[in-house]
């Protein structure tokens, strides 16, 4: 089984606390190696994986005729800024663009909630990378309580026709959801509060949000349920563990952009008959 058939979205998706602490590519059966020691190896088999991917983006690059979007959603302290920090620093930054959404403008809300979204998907050459998406737009008026029923469908539908319209203009959807478990969460905000260097990632609406656990975590499922397709797959990666969180979507990139077939441009000229005289 393929890594992206292992964390493909299961039909019919719950998502369950216990799954989050998951470490399925971990093979110290034995319980010889200690948790630093596996950490290490982790992050020095993604380091190993990230230069493939490294080497397919100079590809994709140089022949511009494709595109990549990674979507990352996932709770706060979920893990999307370490992700993007530990998977793509080896990526040309000529080749890539990230993108950070937060909550729409005054002028975005004034047009269809995709309208932000479409010019920031990646041109041929690129891999876009969205820290949350779209997916905001029917998560947060979900539990806020301002789109009804037929609304929230007519918004899974708009998704679904913009990605499929994305996938047949030659751009490549992968969507990773980040399952951190509430105990894990926990932790990561007591973090940033004990230590001063890391309060401005502090937002007192991640306890707002944390107090809602439950419902987050139906409105993920039931918006990956209904916008899991073929042409833009969800992989739900276990990330109580950061190390092993970047390891899986690593894999998880490598197998994706393997499987866009990509090939170095044509020359423009026979370059064996240039020489260079002085």
């Amino acid at each position: 089984m393929s890594m992206l058939e292992r964390f493909r979205a299961p039909k019919n998706l719950e998502l369950r606390d216990k799954d989050a602490g998951a470490t399925p590519l971990r093979d110290d059966k034995k319980g010889k190696l200690k948790n630093g020691e596996l950490k290490e190896r982790e992050r020095a088999l993604t380091a190993e994986l990230t230069a493939e991917v490294a080497k397919l983006q100079e590809k994709l690059y140089a022949a511009r005729d494709q595109k990549l979007l990674l979507i990352l959603q996932g709770m706060d302290t979920s893990g999307k800024d370490g992700t993007v920090r530990a998977l793509f620093s080896q990526i040309n930054p000529m080749g890539l663009h990230a993108t950070g959404y937060v909550a729409p403008t005054e002028k975005e809300k004034a047009h269809d909630f995709l309208w932000r979204v479409h010019a920031r998907v990646p041109a041929k050459g690129e891999i876009g990378i969205f820290n949350r998406s779209h997916y905001e737009d029917v998560l947060v008026p979900r539990i806020l309580g301002t789109l009804d029923g037929k609304d929230l469908e007519r918004r899974y539908a708009h998704i679904r026709d913009f990605e499929r319209m994305l996938a047949e203009t030659g751009t490549t959807v992968m969507k990773v959801f980040l399952h951190i478990s509430k105990d894990e969460q926990r932790e990561r905000l007591q973090a940033r509060l004990d230590d001063p260097e890391k309060h401005w990632k502090f937002d007192p609406a991640d306890l707002t949000a944390r107090e809602k656990w439950d419902v987050y975590q139906g409105a993920y499922a039931d918006a990956i349920n209904a916008t899991d397709c073929d042409h833009a797959p969800w992989y739900i990666v276990p990330a109580d563990s950061k190390t092993h969180r970047n390891l899986i979507i690593a894999h998880l990139m490598l197998e994706t952009m393997q499987g866009m077939k990509l090939e170095w441009p044509q020359p423009k000229a026979d370059m064996s008959k240039v020489r260079i005289d002085n």
